[in-house]
């Protein structure tokens, strides 16, 4: 059984054939958020409509790490290493502290409540970048059906802190979000609002270094499914969920191959001993493969 599938030469070095998409752990309900903690040598994601926040751990497999969770969604952390986390339910950002304790980052825009924010990185410089598309209130499901009372955009937040600022702000629901190695691209895969047709493709900014962005040029298009999380590494390829498994886009954007996994992937994150572990968070399961490529991981 073949795991890859290659249409560009380069991706053959990426890959180790006799590497397995190994399934880690399975029988939850919707998986998303991976995030690699090498100080604890574990992993952190979310079971979204299970209202719960998953530790795997090698050697010892999964446990709970935070129940009720806000139905928590994307996660990353910041560069003193806390945990920074989106919440559906309670329509926030969060920051756990290293004592244990909660820290609301953004919870409102001009007053009103945010959506549901969904993907969240943050930057060198320690600003915090996060979208807020409207799926966790539209059903019940991941989160609490309510009015939405702000557009879907991404937001910026300071790295003082303060209130978050709109910087993307012409896409249908912006998803999934990763820097260039260099931080001077930033990815946006635009999703679409739930039951209609609108456009589902990715997205490049120019960043400068003041968090200023310009361009917004369509990068990549995901085929089958679409661009959900996504991850860069150290070569600066773009890794991506999509229907059928990893996609891997090159730096033009030109797709150069694609982990087979057989379940819808969601969202993916680098780990491991030298980061070139990639973690799968799809639908029901969380897979693992080891990669000849290193992941950007920021801390």
């Amino acid at each position: 059984m073949s795991f890859f599938e290659a249409f560009d030469p380069r991706f053959k070095s990426y890959v180790i054939g006799n590497a397995p998409v190994k399934q880690l752990a399975t029988g939850f309900d919707w998986v998303e958020g991976p995030v690699w903690f090498g100080d604890a040598d574990c992993l952190l994601f979310s079971d979204i409509p299970n209202n719960r926040i998953l530790r795997w751990t090698p050697g010892q497999g999964v446990s709970t790490y935070r129940t009720p969770s806000n139905y928590a969604n994307g996660h990353t952390r910041d560069r003193q290493g806390r945990l920074i986390s989106c919440e559906h339910g309670a329509r926030r950002v969060t920051r756990t502290e290293h004592d244990g304790r909660t820290t609301v980052i953004a919870d409102q825009f001009n007053g009103k409540r945010l959506n549901s924010p969904n993907d969240v990185i943050v930057k060198s410089d320690g600003s915090i970048w996060f979208s807020d598309p409207h799926y966790g209130i539209i059903t019940n499901y991941e989160g609490f059906a309510a009015e939405q009372e702000n557009p879907c955009v991404v937001y910026r937040i300071d790295p003082d802190g303060g209130e978050p600022q709109p910087v993307v702000t012409d896409m249908a629901c912006p998803n999934g979000l990763a820097f260039s190695p260099d931080e001077k691209q930033l990815y946006v895969a635009d999703t679409g609002r739930m039951f209609t047709d609108d456009p589902q493709h990715i997205r490049v900014y120019d960043c400068a270094p003041d968090g200023a962005l310009s361009g917004g040029q369509h990068f990549h298009t995901i085929d089958p499914g679409c661009a959900d999380g996504m991850r860069v590494d150290t070569d600066g390829n773009l890794w991506s969920s999509a229907a059928d498994g990893v996609h891997c886009i090159a730096p033009n954007g030109t797709l150069l191959g694609k982990i087979l996994v057989p379940e819808l992937v969601s969202n993916i994150c680098f780990g491991g001993r030298a980061k070139h572990e990639l973690y799968i968070t799809a639908t029901t399961s969380l897979y693992r493969v080891t990669l000849n490529r290193v992941g950007v991981q920021r801390p």
